[in-house]
């Protein structure tokens, strides 16, 4: 029998083998490669969308809140002028109460009796004047109780007046301003 050497012919093809798993080898890792330079290239464009997004929704959010500060600050401008509106209706409404009151301090007014000045405060008076005598100081008072206009006279002072001489007595008293309306309002809800 002939000898035939079947070595080299086996490692030639184990050569081949080596180089076609080789080639194969290089081509699984550049095809890997690939699909992990795609799929990192499709992050990208996936997270610079979403920031593209992010910034156009921030973007928003600011007008919005810009939007509500202008809201607040008319609501807060609104506010004010409801309150001078009120303030301005109030006086209207009370411009005739002055008036009234002036009229009807000179109808209390008794002879005999004179003021040196009358104060305001809130809705009280305060009455600075002279007397000839207590008598006179005791009958503005019971006028003053009698008043519509007026409620709860009390006296502050009485002195002997040094300027006025004689009897006179100088004093000092605290009235309350009723309305005549609001005093017949309380006198319905009693």
């Amino acid at each position: 029998m002939a000898t035939i050497n079947l070595l080299p012919w086996r490692e030639e093809r184990r050569e081949e083998l080596k180089k076609q798993f080789l080639v194969m080898l290089a081509g699984i890792l550049i095809a890997a490669c690939a699909v992990i330079f795609v799929w990192q290239s499709l992050l990208n464009s996936q997270i610079e969308s979403q920031l593209t997004r992010n910034q156009i929704l921030q973007r928003n959010i600011n007008q919005l809140e810009d939007q509500v500060r202008e809201i607040n600050a008319l609501k807060k401008q609104k506010k004010e002028l409801v309150e001078r509106m009120t303030v301005i209706q109030s006086l209207q409404g009370n411009r005739p109460v002055i008036v009234h009151i002036f009229d009807e301090i000179v109808r209390t007014l008794p002879d005999g009796v004179y003021f040196k000045s009358i104060s305001r405060k809130g809705n009280q008076l305060t009455i600075v004047g002279v007397a000839e005598s207590n008598n006179r100081v005791s009958s503005l008072m019971r006028q003053l109780d009698s008043s519509d206009w007026f409620d709860q006279p009390n006296l502050q002072e009485v002195k002997a007046s040094k300027s006025a001489g004689g009897t006179a007595n100088d004093f000092s008293l605290l009235v309350n301003i009723v309305s005549p309306s609001q005093d017949n309002n309380e006198n319905i809800k009693s």
